[in-house]
């Protein structure tokens, strides 16, 4: 109990609880995989052009990650840089250009170490949980869900039982099961229930899917922008992956991967979360030109290795 004559030893037993609390979270988490990643793209224009202002996201997520080394390097030379926080946690870099270019080249690296976060337990609670209004996690919560969808996530959560976690890793199970699993390069993710009954998708689709699915049993879900340490392709080529988080009561959020059909451990690197695919773009922002059209490339890569 808090008292007006003591506030040194309050404030001293609530700094030991946090730290206590902070070294057993740290004990449940085991180092699992050391990734090396760099990222290139290089956006070319056939006339000169004025870039406008552009924020990038590309800086891991502090979560579960011990970072070694972080680089990001622009050219041309921005005129101003900002590193700053956006309203989802995220870490940003704001750009500002002045002059013309007909090229602009963003390359990230990073060396870090993922944590592997401890395995969930069943949850006392059932679906679909009820759900307050306001609060830090209404930005995951209260979508519009299509009949469809909702009633594809209601039958998943009786046949489990409506417990939660037995409700995600079905879930989890039955998209990479019966959906088609492909990589679309570009193009935003399709809406929920178009993925539902077209039974194919990337991993966007996936994710969204995923998102509402959750959302409709009254569990907060957010898209999760990131790395994933497998390679997507039969060439091994790595490209940027999506997948979901969910809030669970007691635990916080945790992710999972509906397009490889697991829980996200540590093969998984997050630099974005937001409620929806459109807020966690890598490299957001446009051009201006003279001239009646301008012709853009856009070329990229991702490579990875891991140990």
């Amino acid at each position: 109990m808090l008292t007006a004559g003591a506030p040194e030893a309050c404030h001293a037993s609530l700094r030991a609880r946090t730290i206590a609390s902070l070294v057993r979270a740290l004990l449940e988490y085991a180092a699992t995989v050391f990734f090396r990643v760099q990222h290139d793209s290089v956006y070319r224009y056939d006339v000169p052009v004025q870039l406008a202002p552009h924020t990038l996201r590309l800086t891991p997520r502090g979560d579960h990650v011990r970072l070694i080394s972080r680089e990001l390097s622009v050219e041309p030379q921005p005129s101003e840089r900002v590193e700053a926080l956006d309203a989802f946690g995220n870490s940003i870099t704001r750009l500002a250009f002045a002059g013309s270019t007909q090229s602009l080249h963003v390359v990230s690296r990073f060396e870090l170490e993922t944590l592997t976060p401890p395995a969930l337990a069943p949850l006392p609670e059932r679906l679909p949980l009820g759900t307050a209004p306001g609060g830090e996690l209404a930005p995951y919560l209260g979508h519009t869900i299509h009949p469809s969808v909702a009633d594809f996530a209601r039958e998943l959560a009786a046949s489990v039982g409506s417990e939660p976690v037995a409700f995600l890793e079905r879930l989890t199970r039955t998209l990479h099961e019966r959906t088609d699993r492909h990589i679309r390069p570009s193009g935003n993710a399709r809406e929920a229930h178009e993925t539902l009954a077209l039974g194919s998708g990337a991993c966007r689709d996936l994710s969204v899917l995923f998102l509402a699915a959750c959302r409709s049993q009254g569990l907060a879900a957010r898209f999760v922008s990131g790395y994933q340490a497998q390679a997507q392709t039969p060439d091994g080529q790595h490209h940027l992956h999506a997948w979901a988080e969910v809030f669970l009561p007691g635990v916080g959020f945790r992710g999972w991967d509906p397009m490889h059909g697991v829980p996200v451990t540590g093969g998984h690197v997050a630099l974005c979360v937001a409620p929806e695919q459109a807020a966690t773009m890598p490299i957001e922002g446009g051009f201006f030109f003279q001239g009646p059209a301008v012709n853009s490339t856009l070329d990229h890569s991702v490579r990875i290795s891991t140990g």
